[in-house]
């Protein structure tokens, strides 16, 4: 199956930007970052926080088929409907540390938008590693979920 998500990583940079076209109107993509219940669906994760607006946070936690739990979290510094989100994203108790995302949404037609992500991390060897985890299909699957979700609602 074609990955519709594509990821930028620049050698020796210690950001990603990762870039997806949608068949959705901006206001719909937009939704899916906004929406709780959207967010749960194609996250698969339960949203125990989600204060959409400057110097807001969130927490996210999902369970594994092992039955562990595992938490993220993040601030939001920047929150502008249907433009941007900039925001921190960690995974509670790993060795990645805290990550800045800056996403930016555009609309391309009445029909379709953009979404683009830029994020940094703490270190050049710190995003090879993220990169070497199944990174790139797992982002592809959940804008797919995103895809999928939201043609329902359309």
């Amino acid at each position: 199956m074609e990955r519709k998500t594509k990821i930028d990583a620049e050698d020796g940079k210690q950001e990603l930007v990762i870039t997806r076209e949608f068949d959705l109107p901006l206001e719909l993509l937009f939704k899916a970052y906004e929406e709780p219940e959207i967010v749960e669906q194609w996250m698969g994760t339960k949203v125990l926080k989600l204060e959409n607006k400057k110097h807001g946070s969130y927490q996210f936690e999902t369970t594994d088929p092992k039955g562990h739990k595992h938490g993220f979290n993040g601030t939001i510094h920047e929150f502008i409907p249907n433009q941007k989100i900039t925001r921190t994203f960690e995974m509670e108790n790993t060795p990645f540390g805290i990550q800045l995302e800056f996403l930016e949404f555009e609309s391309l037609s009445d029909d379709t938008s953009k979404l683009t992500m830029q994020v940094v991390y703490r270190s050049v060897a710190v995003r090879d590693q993220i990169l070497k985890l199944p990174f790139a299909q797992g982002i592809n699957m959940a804008h797919n979920r995103i895809q999928d979700i939201l043609n329902k609602l359309n």
